[in-house]
């Protein structure tokens, strides 16, 4: 036993220490009493096993290009060359000549694989290669709020199996928080590159409790709190004659917290005529109890507020013909419309086909209100999304449910972080380019900016149809322009003239006072569509600091990357 006053210096260190800290205490008092020995303090080996690796990357946002390019420095530290490649560049006729190859990908949508690596991603999941000398690990990132939470990462690391690799270590799943997990998965790859070769495991001296449960998937829950706010206000933005509709909403909840840049994220119900047409097609009881994901519920609430009905994927409508026995061409479709035109035979077999459905995903809306500025509340805007299938029309789901929501009702919804969508220091300039609802994340960048009295100038660049009735927050926008928190504004209404002008025109015609803004330090920021307003801005960007910046259309491209390291060049889009 310890003395008190040796108990008390050895408690004190222990709660003072972080959890890496005691894993490593752990180990070192192990390896003392084992030996009986005063112990050494371990060093990195000299020599690893391993010399060389190879990171992919496949990214929607920038994280998993983050995360590799940080593991590779790391690697590199431990005398382990590692080449970096996003997996839409890279050479996929090198794969089967791979040793040791690390893969680090997102997920989004319906577990679809970012845009970039979806190249690489096909590439896998066809015949006629082996990859049998492979040894690899894959590091998924994702969203627990999303149903299929990691899937294009548990995809590789299953199709990597299949044609013969071998695992380093076990798949590692990351939620939105994911830099702890992240960096536990890739010290637990390098204690093996540097200690074992051949593929063979190295013997590893944590604590057992260190150790990754369940195939290496964090147990660690994320703490993304659920709010259940107060609907201050739901009101139409867009004025008479506009082809949109708009909605600008407000929402009041306690302990609320969340920063400039960040998302909220709500789950939207199904429309009650339409789950009442569904229980009615297929002579189903509404108020009988079933079981769904563990959980107890009615059929009716079931369809109401738990699972997607709307826009079925082709795995899913495919389920449903299986079940059915109806020959159902492949496509997307709604439920009822399955109901309709293919008949389910028995209400038995409709309870069937529900239990196999996906959960209601929830939807992302950028906050456009500032902590500073609108305390205990939170602004979105969202734009009703109005499509046409097959010569019927229909409307976004969420987009239709949020437009509906009354004064005083409730609404529950969570906040999403997005640590790489961030205003800079107070005395930085920024530039900003948010056409339609784009504007979201701008109004809450100024707000906070006149709240809290920054001094760095601010140019926003906005965009829409008509300036008549589609100028949104126009009477804000003017009132910074007046005051000077908005140093600048140029705005494009593409339907106001007969040629079509964007924000990306503007752009253009003040292209030189907009590449000395970035000579100068400034940050650059687009907000709304990805396609085609990301792709659009980023190109005139490129073109800017060609022409401005006289240089050459590769070098252009270089002191683009350079603002994207820097932190500089910033997206949200969706």
């Amino acid at each position: 036993m310890l003395g008190e006053p040796k108990k008390k210096i050895f408690l004190d260190l222990i709660n003072s220490a972080s959890k890496e800290e005691l894993i490593w205490m752990n180990g070192y008092l192990n390896g003392v009493v084992g030996s009986n020995q005063p112990a050494e303090t371990p060093t990195a080996a000299t020599s690893p096993a391993v010399s060389k690796i190879t990171i992919l990357y496949g990214t929607e946002t920038g994280n998993s290009k983050k995360l590799a390019t940080d593991f590779a420095a790391k690697a590199k530290k431990n005398h382990i060359n590692a080449k970096v490649f996003d997996m839409n560049q890279y050479r996929l006729t090198d794969l089967p000549k791979e040793e040791y190859l690390l893969a680090v990908v997102s997920t989004h949508g319906d577990g679809d694989a970012p845009e970039a690596a979806k190249k690489f991603y096909d590439h896998i999941h066809s015949n006629g290669f082996k990859l049998d000398r492979l040894k690899y690990s894959v590091l998924a990132l994702g969203d627990t709020s999303y149903p299929l939470f990691c899937k294009t990462g548990e995809d590789v690391d299953i199709q990597f199996g299949k044609l013969g690799g071998k695992q380093i270590v076990p798949l590692q799943k990351c939620d939105i928080e994911y830099e702890e997990d992240a960096n536990k998965w890739f010290n637990e790859v390098l204690k093996t590159l540097v200690g074992s070769g051949n593929g063979t495991t190295a013997v590893s001296h944590a604590s057992p409790a260190a150790a990754p449960a369940h195939g290496g998937v964090s147990l660690k829950k994320t703490g993304k709190q659920t709010y259940e706010g107060n609907v201050l206000l739901n009101i139409n933005l867009n004025d008479e004659g506009s082809n949109k509709e708009t909605y600008h909403i407000e929402i009041a909840a306690e302990g609320l917290e969340y920063q400039c840049g960040d998302s909220i994220g709500i789950v939207p119900e199904n429309p009650s005529d339409v789950v009442t047409s569904i229980i009615s097609k297929t002579w189903a009881d509404g108020n009988k109890i079933v079981t769904y994901k563990n959980e107890k519920t009615t059929i009716y609430e079931l369809l109401k507020r738990k699972i997607n009905i709307i826009h079925l994927t082709d795995r899913l409508v495919k389920q449903y013909a299986d079940v059915t026995g109806h020959a159902i061409p492949a496509g997307r479709a709604d439920l009822l419309d399955l109901v309709n035109k293919y008949p389910v035979k028995s209400p038995a077999q409709f309870e069937e086909i529900l239990l196999g459905l996906n959960p209601i995903a929830p939807r992302l809306y950028t906050i456009a209100s500032s902590p500073a500025a609108h305390e205990g509340e939170v602004h979105v805007i969202v734009a009703k999304d109005v499509y046409d299938v097959n010569g019927q029309t229909k409307l976004g789901l969420c987009s239709d449910y949020l437009s509906k929501l009354k004064a005083n009702g409730k609404q529950k919804f969570f906040v999403q972080p997005n640590k790489r969508f961030r205003l800079p220091a107070e005395d930085k300039d920024i530039i900003m380019v948010g056409p339609g609802t784009g504007i979201a994340a701008f109004r809450s960048f100024l707000a906070e900016r006149d709240a809290t009295g920054a001094s760095g100038r601010s140019w926003l660049f906005f965009g829409e149809q008509h300036f008549a009735s589609d100028f949104l927050y126009q009477t804000e926008i003017q009132n910074w322009h007046e005051t000077g928190v908005l140093t600048r504004v140029n705005v494009a209404f593409s339907r106001d003239q007969k040629e079509k002008i964007y924000v990306q025109h503007r752009m253009l015609e003040h292209g030189a006072e907009l590449f000395a803004w970035l000579n100068g330090g400034a940050s650059f920021y687009v907000c709304g569509k990805k396609d085609p307003t990301s792709v659009d801005v980023e190109n005139t960007l490129l073109q800017i600091i060609e022409k401005y910046g006289s240089k050459s259309s590769e070098d252009a491209k270089k002191y683009l990357e350079q603002l994207k390291e820097e932190g500089r060049y910033e997206k949200d889009v969706y």
